[in-house]
């Protein structure tokens, strides 16, 4: 069942008990044992039930891999996660991810968390690292700024996809380390990696893989469960380009229209176009061209990758409402 269908179950739930259901529900700590809920650092009044229960939505553990030459199905302009890591090349589409927000993998050697949360349009790579100990992530089913909230298997501390941070459970403070990759199309990463691998379904038959169970939401005035402020002059389902620190944001639309922006510090952040909206049509691959986003910095080595974020502009506000989003 997708998100959407739960949170027709959530609500119906919530009239019939008053209209208070979706806030944090006390009856959910019995899926918690282990959570050591007396460390946090939020208030657990931010978060709520998104409608699924414990990994409702099911994480990717045994991600299965087809090598670029060998992949069909998927249109050149379809959105994917490029990462790139020790010399191994691995491209996760947004048509598998937007059914299961975390793939847990090995790249390069380096054990990752590769998340997207629909909701906030927000795709993001993680070390899974922490301490000395491997973690591995799942979904909570509960939302803080209408963020996914994911939890580790062994800890079950709970941990705020957007900021990459613990905040609740035993690890609360811990931040994952986030590792530079791309949100680009499938077509851009083809030309990148002709050797490298893409992600394809364990169970074809599992989900409508391929469609988007968000149909139209990036055209909507207000996003899904979350009544924080919005950025003044942006429009909440704007997208917004940021950078690791996020000290200040662009406005894709900025930089479509400039080509280019380049930063003090020698980072050009630059637009082309050929990617398609994950989260507009309910086919993604029909989805509206949003472009391609390339972050890097040039170095005595050369042009590297620097880790970016193309998020809504809601949910960068919400977490960073100091943080000035430019825009033309």
């Amino acid at each position: 069942m997708n998100r959407l269908r739960w949170l027709i179950v959530a609500l119906t739930l919530a009239v019939a008990a008053g209209g208070a259901a979706l806030a944090f529900p006390e009856y959910r700590r019995a899926e918690w044992p282990n959570t050591d809920f007396s460390k946090s650092s939020v208030s657990l009044g931010e978060i709520m039930s998104g409608g699924p229960p414990r990994d409702g939505i099911p994480p990717i553990d045994d991600p299965v891999f087809l090598p670029v030459s060998e992949a069909s199905g998927l249109a050149d302009t379809e959105p994917v996660v490029g990462l790139v890591i020790g010399g191994e090349a691995r491209a996760y589409p947004l048509s598998i991810l937007i059914w299961h927000e975390i793939a847990n993998d090995t790249v390069g050697g380096v054990p990752v968390a590769v998340t997207f949360c629909p909701l906030c349009n927000a795709a993001m790579v993680f070390d899974r690292r922490v301490e000395g100990q491997v973690l591995d992530f799942g979904t909570t089913g509960m939302l803080r700024n209408s963020d996914l909230v994911m939890y580790d298997r062994q800890t079950e501390s709970w941990w705020q996809q957007f900021l990459g941070e613990a905040i609740v459970g035993e690890l609360t403070g811990t931040m994952l380390k986030v590792l530079p990759s791309r949100l680009e199309s499938w077509g851009n990463f083809r030309q990148r990696a002709p050797q490298g691998q893409v992600l394809v379904p364990n169970n074809p038959k599992m989900r409508a893989y391929g469609r988007n169970p968000y149909a139209g939401y990036d055209a909507g005035t207000r996003p899904f469960l979350y009544d924080g402020a919005v950025p003044e002059g942006v429009a909440p389902l704007a997208r917004v380009v940021s950078l690791e620190d996020r000290s200040r944001a662009w406005s894709l639309e900025l930089i479509k229209a400039r080509g280019e922006i380049a930063l003090e510090d020698g980072t050009v952040i630059s637009w082309s176009p050929g990617q398609n909206s994950a989260l507009g049509d309910a086919v993604i691959a029909d989805g509206a061209d949003v472009g391609n986003i390339l972050v890097q910095r040039k170095t005595v080595d050369g042009w590297r990758d620097i880790a970016y974020f193309v998020d809504f502009a809601f949910a960068f506000h919400a977490f960073h409402p100091d943080a000035p989003i430019h825009d033309e």
